[in-house]
């Protein structure tokens, strides 16, 4: 089948926005899923804002999160986020929650927005 859509499921991992703090993205179940991967999309940085983004994981949705280990990602972000920019990690790790985190280091904000993309679904198609 040549349809990607219906055999991924996309889910917001960060809400677009104006981010002036650290913030921690949505938890991500990959419960159904053999694959998880993150994107995330930066905009204009206001007063030299400095900021980083990293995956956190847990076997529960709301406590328990640790970074994620380096080996369990294929590909990495940026040390500090570019304005305008967009950047993909997959997470190969085996907990059933992962979320973004967006670390501010200095600066004013950015504008930043993630989502999750999960595949090869135990049941498809997704809708």
């Amino acid at each position: 089948m040549r349809d990607l859509a219906s055999n991924i499921a996309v889910i917001t991992a960060l809400s677009p926005a104006v981010q002036a703090a650290t913030v921690n993205g949505v938890a991500i179940d990959t419960k159904g899923f053999g694959s998880c991967a993150f994107v995330l999309t930066t905009g204009a940085i206001a007063g030299s804002g400095e900021f980083g983004a990293k995956l956190q994981e847990s076997d529960a949705s709301g406590s328990g999160y640790t970074d994620v280990d380096p080996a369990e990602l294929v590909g990495a972000f940026e040390e500090d986020a570019f304005a305008d920019a967009t950047e993909k990690v997959s997470y190969v790790g085996h907990k059933r929650f992962v979320r973004l985190v967006l670390t501010k280091a200095a600066g004013t904000s950015i504008a930043a927005g993630a989502v999750a993309i999960l595949g090869h679904a135990a049941e498809r198609p997704i809708p």
